[in-house]
C-alpha cells in the first residue's frame, strides 16, 4: 500500500548539507520566477507574445518544482525516519511530474515557433501571433499534457508490485518504479518510449528545425547590430532548451540496460531543479528589456 523513497539516503553524512542547498535553490526558483511573472505582467513594454510565453513558462516552473522539492526537503530533514509515500500520493506525484514535464516540452516548442515567426516572418508576426492565438497555444500545451499523462500514470500503476517497495529516487518516476514491478513490463516500456518520442524527441527536433531557419535568416541580415540583437533574443531560450531536453532525453530514451539509479537521480536534478533555478537568471541577465523593466520596478 506504500513505497519508500530512498532519495539521497546513500550519503547520510550529507543530509543536512543537501537540505540547505535544495532549500536555497527552491527559494531562488520561487522568488526568481515570481519576479519574472510580475515584471512581464505590469511593465507595458513587455506586453508582447514572447513575454506572454515567458510568463507562462515561469509559472509552469514554479508548479514543476513544487511537485517534487517540498517532499525532497521533508525527507532530507527527517532523514532518520521512514520515508514512506502512499500508493495514491506516489501516483499523484508521478502524474503531475510527467504532465508538467510534457507541458514544458510543448511550451518550449511554442516559444521557439514564436521566435521563428518574429525573425523569419516579421511582417506577418502581429497577425500570426495575436493574443488569441497565444492563449490557444498555451491552452493546447496544458490540455495535451494533462490528458496523455493521466492515462500513462494509470497504466503504470495497474502493474502488480509484489517485491521490494523501495524506490531508489527522490520522487516517483517511471524508470525506478518499472524496476519494482512484477512480470513482463515490455509493453509499458514501449509506451514510455512512445510518449517520450512524442513529447520530448519530436518537440526537440522541431525546435532544432526552427533554430536552423532562424540562424540562417539572422546570418543574412546586413547589419551587425541587427544580427547581435536577434541572437540575443534567442540565446536565453536555446540555453534552457539544451539543459532541459538534454537531461530528459538521456533519462527517458536511453536503453533499459544503460539505466543507473544514481545517474537517473543526477539527471533528474537538472530538469526538475537546476533548469527552473537558472531560468530567471538567464532570462534577466541576458535580456536588456527585462533588466530595464526590473530597474523600473525596484526602488
Amino acid at each position: 500500500m506504500d513505497f519508500i523513497l530512498l532519495g539521497f539516503s546513500d550519503v547520510p553524512d550529507l543530509q543536512g548539507f543537501l537540505f540547505g542547498v535544495f532549500l536555497i535553490m527552491y527559494m531562488i526558483i520561487l522568488m526568481g520566477n515570481s519576479l519574472i511573472i510580475i515584471i512581464t505582467k505590469v511593465d507595458p513594454s513587455l506586453q508582447t507574445p514572447m513575454y506572454f510565453f515567458l510568463r507562462n513558462f515561469s509559472f509552469l516552473e514554479i508548479c514543476y518544482v513544487s511537485v517534487t522539492v517540498p517532499r525532497l526537503l521533508t525527507d532530507l530533514y527527517l532523514w532518520t525516519q521512514k520515508r514512506s509515500i502512499s500508493l495514491f500520493a506516489c501516483a499523484t506525484q508521478m502524474s503531475f511530474v510527467l504532465m508538467l514535464g510534457n507541458v514544458e516540452c510543448l511550451l518550449l516548442t511554442v516559444m521557439a515557433y514564436d521566435r521563428y515567426i518574429a525573425i523569419c516572418n516579421p511582417l506577418h508576426y502581429p497577425l500570426v501571433m495575436n493574443h488569441k492565438v497565444c492563449v490557444q497555444l498555451v491552452a493546447a500545451c496544458w490540455i495535451t499534457g494533462v490528458l496523455v499523462e493521466v492515462g500513462q500514470t494509470c497504466q503504470i500503476f495497474s502493474l502488480p508490485y509484489c517485491g521490494s517497495n523501495q524506490i531508489n529516487h527522490f520522487f516517483c518516476d517511471i524508470p525506478p518504479l518499472l524496476s519494482l514491478a512484477c512480470g513482463d513490463t515490455f509493453l509499458n516500456e514501449m509506451l514510455v518510449f512512445t510518449v517520450a518520442m512524442l513529447f520530448v524527441m519530436i518537440p526537440f527536433l522541431l525546435i532544432l528545425g526552427s533554430y536552423s531557419k532562424i540562424i540562417s535568416t539572422i546570418l543574412r541580415l546586413p547589419s551587425a547590430t541587427g544580427r547581435t540583437k536577434a541572437f540575443s533574443t534567442c540565446s536565453s531560450h536555446v540555453i534552457i532548451v539544451a539543459m532541459f531536453f538534454g537531461s530528459a532525453i538521456i533519462t527517458y530514451l536511453r536503453p533499459k540496460s544503460k539505466h543507473s539509479f544514481s545517474t537517473d537521480k543526477f539527471l533528474s536534478l537538472f530538469y526538475t531543479i537546476v533548469t527552473p533555478m537558472f531560468n530567471p537568471m538567464i532570462y534577466t541577465l541576458r535580456n536588456k528589456d527585462v533588466m530595464v523593466a526590473l530597474r523600473k520596478l525596484l526602488p
